[in-house]
């Protein structure tokens, strides 16, 4: 484990970073915290379930409190909804709910590797049916009206490669605006290393812009992924819970957060949750972020182990604030 050092200077241009959506840990307040540290473009939220008819519109004010502000966070980085599914009709009659309450276009999830979601047929177990992935994007495609975007996020395949060259065919002639890939396939889930080299031959074959996803954590390894990819765009995650202010660190702009900043961030997000609606869970999300953190910091591994066996608010915030 070591402690943060300065950054060097990208040497190769830095494209779009958008922060990446995770199931449980990227909600509107962790959204809100780190886009305001600045360097994003966009930022997507944790994915909405599709089943098989259209939701009300308070689940989609519940994943995005943005759609009330205009669908921007505080610091006014636009906001895309995701939405997980595989029933074509379905997805596109709540991407048209999601756009007209003002979700900066519709991202569609074929990349999660959750057990229970691939069990219902979800996410990255749709890599195995290509034809799928195209009937859900071009539904969605047809119902949004230009010039919205339709993203995908997407893996490299179920257990191999097999059919990445038509999972792309298929996703180019639905007609998405952008495809973001996280450099592995389902069942190598976050394994080391992210095969960034995969990404050059996708981007030769797609028609639309293709964003790098994995192991980017500092300025080095996203001028290496940008090298191995041809991707100039980045898509940032778990190395945006472990540092921060990672995009500005990554466009070059700042060095690594110190502890003390990091831990100046960490009382202004248990303010977020202990007056906010989520106050009753927010023991187990400052230990969920800390583990993130104690990858990077020193002080946060001696910070979480303090307050692992911590079952109240109170408690947490008091050791945070010493």
């Amino acid at each position: 484990m070591s402690q943060p050092t300065s950054s060097p200077q990208p040497t190769a241009k830095v494209g779009q970073l958008i922060l990446a959506p995770m199931e449980g840990v990227m909600d509107h307040l962790m959204r809100d915290l780190l886009t305001a540290l600045g360097g994003y473009d966009l930022c997507v939220t944790e994915f909405i379930r599709i089943v098989d008819r259209g939701l009300p519109e308070r689940v989609f004010y519940r994943y995005a409190p943005e759609l009330y502000h205009g669908g921007v966070t505080s610091n006014g980085t636009p906001v895309r909804i995701q939405l997980l599914g595989q029933e074509p009709a379905a997805m596109a009659e709540n991407a048209v709910t999601a756009i007209e309450l003002g979700s900066a276009g519709i991202d569609l999830n074929f990349g999660c590797p959750a057990k229970a979601v691939n069990k219902s047929r979800g996410g990255a177990s749709l890599l195995k049916q290509p034809e799928l992935i195209y009937q859900v994007i071009h539904a969605v495609r047809q119902a949004v009206p230009q010039p919205h975007v339709v993203s995908a996020k997407m893996r490299l395949g179920w257990d191999d490669t097999s059919l990445l060259d038509e999972t792309i065919d298929a996703i180019n002639q639905a007609g998405a605006s952008s495809l973001v890939v996280h450099a592995r396939t389902k069942v190598q889930g976050y394994k080391p290393p992210a095969h960034w080299h995969e990404l050059k031959a996708i981007r030769q074959r797609a028609a639309m812009p293709v964003i790098a996803n994995g192991d980017i954590v500092d300025a080095d390894s996203a001028q290496r992924c940008i090298a191995a990819s041809g991707c100039q765009h980045l898509m940032l995650g778990r190395g945006a819970l472990a540092l921060p202010n990672l995009a500005q660190v990554v466009r070059g702009s700042e060095k690594a957060m110190t502890w003390s900043q990091v831990q100046a961030l960490l009382v202004r997000y248990s303010h977020y949750e202990v007056e906010g609606d989520k106050g009753l869970y927010y023991p187990n999300r400052i230990k969920q972020w800390l583990s993130y953190l104690r990858q990077r910091y020193q002080q946060g591994d001696e910070l979480f182990k303090s307050i692992r066996r911590l079952k109240r608010s109170d408690e947490i915030v008091a050791i945070l604030c010493r």
